[in-house]
């Protein structure tokens, strides 16, 4: 029987992961979103709610939409859910769950020279949480629009408003500035993929930048083992993200830096020891 790798392993929970959010398949041929009862439900990664494929909300958009209200109704389902999202997973979610994130690595497969991380990739990593404060929390409330979703996400312009003018021929003429402005940003940020790793990710996914604030706690996901470490940082080198630690925020829980560890000090929280030994073997 074949063996498939690790790495082989998570490309196919993220392309299996984006079927599921996107399963109306019918949406795409007919240019109509999904309106069925399922459609209240959040999806944990970023997945736009107009793709006309989306069975679920985006949490990001939903967390806007209810921010917009916060003043007379304090979003206690948007926020537990993602609380409970981040939890159980951190971002596990960035790392397998999450089919923009999938976008952004098979682009970055292309073959070309690439950008690596350095001080100036490092320090932009922060640049997520600003546009979380002010994109998702600031200024829904004072403009009552999901500004995240209008004016920034390339998400939402590639799942959504791109097949959706596709077949609606009424909504081309409708076409702006404002949808000018956000092809521009998926074009940058598609160019810029084969270049630097995950370019969104890293730099201005709020989804990602909530996730982080739970990556250390989280139930799952990648932890090292003090007693067998070395602190090498063999694995930081090898990572393509701007981590300081292993499990850290900006880490997407990926598991490529377990093959670089030869101490077994990096493993999975959660995990039973005969499942760490067939990962181990895996490497």
């Amino acid at each position: 029987m074949a063996k498939f790798s690790f790495e082989f392993k998570r490309k196919f929970t993220q392309l299996t992961t984006a079927l599921i959010y996107n399963a109306n398949l019918k949406g795409f041929a007919d240019g109509l979103i999904y309106q069925g009862d399922i459609k209240g439900m959040c999806v944990p990664g970023l997945n736009c709610y107009s793709c006309p494929g989306a069975i679920g909300a985006c949490p990001l958009g939903s967390l806007q939409v209810s921010n917009m209200s916060i003043v007379s109704k304090f979003p206690f389902y948007i926020l537990g859910l993602l609380i409970v999202f981040g939890l159980f997973l951190g971002r596990i979610i960035c790392g397998f769950l999450c089919p923009f994130g999938l976008v952004q690595e098979l682009l970055y497969k292309i073959p070309t020279k690439k950008i690596k991380k350095n001080r100036v990739t490092k320090f932009l990593s922060n640049t997520k949480f600003l546009i979380l404060v002010l994109f998702v929390f600031i200024l829904p409330v004072i403009l009552q629009s999901p500004t995240f979703c209008k004016f920034i996400c390339p998400a939402g312009t590639l799942g959504g408003a791109i097949p959706l003018l596709a077949k609606n021929e009424a909504l081309r003429g409708l076409i702006g500035a404002l949808f000018s402005l956000k092809m521009s940003i998926l074009v940058i940020i598609v160019i810029s993929s084969i270049f630097i790793y995950r370019i969104f990710c890293r730099f201005l996914c709020p989804l990602g930048a909530i996730y982080a604030l739970f990556n250390k706690i989280s139930i799952f996901g990648i932890a090292v083992n003090e007693h067998n470490c070395t602190h090498c940082n063999k694995c930081i080198k090898v990572c393509l993200m701007d981590i300081d630690e292993v499990g850290g925020r900006e880490c997407i829980q990926c598991g490529q830096c377990m093959s670089s560890c030869h101490f077994d000090a990096i493993y999975w929280k959660g995990m039973k020891n005969k499942e760490k030994e067939n990962l181990i073997n895996e490497k």
